[in-house]
């Protein structure tokens, strides 16, 4: 059986996670009839405990497949890979330490972690981190910001961009409109900050001004209730937040992309009719469905899809809405490179490694 054209035409907007590190008949089925325009890998997508010409091979495989199931010559395809406890490949891909550790070497680390991200196949990396460390019991930001006041972020965020987009790795600043003064981890749970419009401005807002300055390509959505500004749903599904702040008022005209709608901040919320409506109406592009933090289950996905198509057919979400994304995500697509995958020299491994023990030091 079939799925609706309508419902199809959601993959125009889906990052999907695959389940391991080939393709199940779920993941050739889904990738077949939702022909998601990128994928998301995590380390269940690389094979473990073997040598780097054997897990790299079959990673190759699995791009491959991937790009022959969707029928998809371009494709983002796509990894958080910041450094520190963020890092999903096997050795000998470099272990950088966290965003806060770079200080002045954040360009030549980005470069260097571009150049590998290339001989992976991959060309879009969800970083870097825009949050501000400015709460010292965040559990789920902390050091994987660059620093601790609005001065230190900007800049090292915007030399590691400056690094990725050199070396033409797509960049992605999160979690838009600020995660670092969290006590909580929207991995688990809704984050409530109780900080006004003037309080983002003065400086959660200030490291993702640099980065659109610097015409990063893509911003990343926090799954995070802000009530002073908008009380009613989180920043994701938040018209105020991603409309009124970040289009009007800090001109940013790039894809926004939701963190993981599987994430339990906001994973409910999405399985009730009318929220993906409301998501594309508040200012997202694209949206990361990853399967690696419910479940591997397809079932929320296609009831996504479903709401999305349901949604077009009864008019509550406006196909001028949905067009204007696709031709953002299109126009995206169209600029970025497609890298095959191939072995990185041993000299140059050597290097980077050697720059990650420098730092860490």
């Amino acid at each position: 059986m079939s799925i609706p054209q309508s419902s199809q035409s959601f993959g125009n907007h889906l990052i999907l996670g695959i389940s391991g590190t080939s393709l199940n008949d779920d993941d050739k089925r889904a990738l077949n009839e939702l022909k998601p325009i990128g994928v998301i890998f995590f380390a269940k997508n690389f094979l473990d405990g073997v040598k780097y010409p054997v897990w790299l091979e079959q990673f190759k495989n699995l791009i491959d497949e991937v790009r022959q199931y969707t029928e998809r010559n371009s494709i983002f395809t796509t990894l958080d890979h910041e450094g520190g406890r963020v890092v999903r490949t096997p050795l000998p891909i470099t272990r950088f330490p966290q965003a806060y550790l770079l200080q002045s070497h954040a360009y030549e680390v980005a470069k260097a972690t571009a150049l590998e991200l290339k001989s992976l196949g991959i060309n879009l990396s969800w970083s870097p981190v825009a949050d501000i460390f400015s709460n010292s019991q965040n559990p789920i930001i902390g050091a994987r910001a660059f620093g601790t006041t609005p001065e230190t972020a900007s800049e090292a965020a915007g030399e590691y961009y400056r690094g990725l987009r050199e070396a033409g790795i797509l960049g992605s600043a999160k979690h838009f409109p600020g995660h670092g003064d969290t006590s909580t981890d929207s991995h688990l749970e809704l984050p409530i900050l109780n900080l006004s419009l003037e309080d983002l401005r003065n400086r959660e807002l200030i490291p993702f001004q640099t980065l659109i300055q610097s015409e990063i390509p893509l911003i990343m959505t926090a799954h995070i209730l802000f009530p002073q500004i908008d009380p009613e749903v989180p920043a994701t599904l938040s018209k105020i937040i991603l409309n009124d702040i970040l289009r009007k008022e800090l001109g940013f005209q790039g894809v926004i992309v939701s963190d993981d709608l599987d994430m339990k901040a906001v994973s409910e919320m999405f399985m009730q009719p009318g929220t993906i409506a409301r998501a594309f109406h508040a200012g997202c592009d694209l949206f990361i469905v990853s399967r690696n933090i419910n479940s591997s289950s397809l079932e929320r996905t296609y009831k996504i899809a479903e709401d999305f198509s349901a949604s077009l057919n009864n008019g509550s979400l406006d196909v001028g809405v949905v067009e204007a994304a696709r031709e953002r995500v299109e126009k995206l697509l169209q600029v970025t490179p497609q890298y095959p995958v191939s072995t990185l020299d041993k000299e140059t491994l050597v290097k980077n490694a050697e720059l990650s023990i420098l730092i860490s030091f």
